[in-house]
């Protein structure tokens, strides 16, 4: 693969007889669409390290603050639109039997892009929920929850724990795929880097999309290096239906 163009047949060949796929998306397929990391930003903001911001704590000591923060990022990602990777991924849902795309990412960009039924592993920046009975924030409502709590950005934060239905839908779609891509994604962040460790122990075709080798690398079935934005049409647009049939 380093040298040339990787060899993409037996890739077509499992995936044309897949039923079930999992995709596994991380921040490197944000970062195609512009989205910062938020990390050494400029102004007020510099004085910060996400880990500062982004805590439980920080949140109980200053909720202003923290909220500011998040309008702050929300407000860029307004600007922000889904990219070809993104795209290639919501029209996936039309190919296989059974599809489930898991995201560490919160910026709703799946979404953006048509996507339905995303499961949300760190959560989403663009709600707010109460930090004491987890209702929704309505778009009238202000920073207090009628039960009293605070309303809080709906997304895991440092010293959290993710979200049990997601971690387990996640776990479940990666132990019964067939076919499973880890997209943008270091696999270094756990529970999420164990997916494509899971669905490979359980005889998936694995493989990964990403500019810079991992530690799953060796593992892959298939690894490409490139934005996702680049193979994912390569790799999913093939395998799309024909006069409204699936896979075969």
């Amino acid at each position: 693969m380093e040298n040339g163009e990787p060899d993409l047949s037996r890739y077509f060949e499992v995936a044309h007889g897949a039923g079930r796929c999992a995709v596994l998306t991380g921040a490197g397929v944000s970062a195609e669409s512009g989205v910062p990391t938020f990390r050494g930003e400029q102004g007020l903001w510099k004085e910060y390290r996400p880990e500062e911001l982004a805590t439980p704590e920080a949140f109980m000591r200053n909720p202003e603050l923290v909220c500011e923060w998040y309008e702050y990022r929300r407000g860029i990602l307004e600007g922000i639109e889904p990219n070809e990777g993104h795209r290639t991924l919501a029209s996936a849902e039309k190919i296989f039997e059974e599809f489930t795309l898991i995201t560490q990412n919160v910026d709703g960009l799946h979404q953006s892009a048509g996507s339905t039924d995303v499961v949300e592993l760190h959560g989403n920046i663009k709600r707010d929920r109460c930090n004491s009975c987890d209702a929704w924030r309505g778009e009238e409502q202000g920073r207090e929850c009628a039960c009293g709590g605070l309303f809080r950005p709906d997304v895991v934060w440092f010293g959290e724990s993710l979200p049990p239905d997601a971690i387990s839908m996640a776990f479940h779609a990666a132990q019964s795929a067939d076919l499973f891509f880890s997209v943008g994604t270091s696999t270094v962040v756990y529970p999420a880097a164990q997916l494509p460790y899971l669905a490979k122990e359980a005889g998936a075709f694995v493989v990964e999309v990403n500019p810079e080798p991992t530690p799953f690398t060796p593992l892959a079935d298939l690894s490409v290096r490139g934005p996702s934005g680049y193979w994912l049409p390569r790799l999913i647009d093939p395998l799309m239906p024909r006069n409204g049939q699936g896979v075969d």
